[in-house]
């Protein structure tokens, strides 16, 4: 199983808050079978705890650390959300990131992504993406650098 898959990613969407938007990573990554339902909430919990708003117009939502033990394979979900929704940084956020991740692999994954989308021109890339390919194209070669 791939941590990020066509099924796993969604372009253009519109949100009306940051929990549609959490709730919909979140479904993905369990219809993928890495985490069950109750993750969902986890994640909801998580944020409302400490905002998961990385900055840079990116979010990544995962669960809380008790969470950890649900989590059934590591994997990834992404939608891209061109208006942007507030998830309490500076700027909205365009790119949603869901995280399930075993073990210490979301602290490496973490790390991938952040380098990857800290560049403009990446994040441009990434949010201009014709299709689910290009943009799991553009992550696939951003992360193994």
């Amino acid at each position: 199983m791939t941590i990020l898959s066509t099924d796993k990613v969604k372009l253009n969407v519109s949100v009306k808050d940051k929990y549609e938007a959490i709730r919909l990573v979140g479904q993905m990554l369990v219809d993928a079978g890495h985490v069950p339902a109750p993750y969902i909430e986890k994640m909801i919990e998580r944020e409302d705890s400490l905002s998961t708003y990385i900055g840079g117009g990116l979010a990544m939502p995962h669960g809380t650390n008790d969470a950890k033990a649900i989590i059934q394979s590591t994997g990834l979900a992404i939608i891209t959300v061109p208006e942007g929704v507030d998830f309490g940084g500076e700027e909205p956020a365009q790119l949603i990131i869901g995280l399930a991740a075993v073990g210490d692999a979301h602290l490496d994954i973490l790390t991938s992504i952040a380098v990857l989308v800290s560049e403009e021109e990446d994040m441009q890339r990434i949010l201009n993406a014709a299709n689910e390919q290009e943009l799991i194209a553009i992550f696939e070669s951003g992360m193994e650098a």
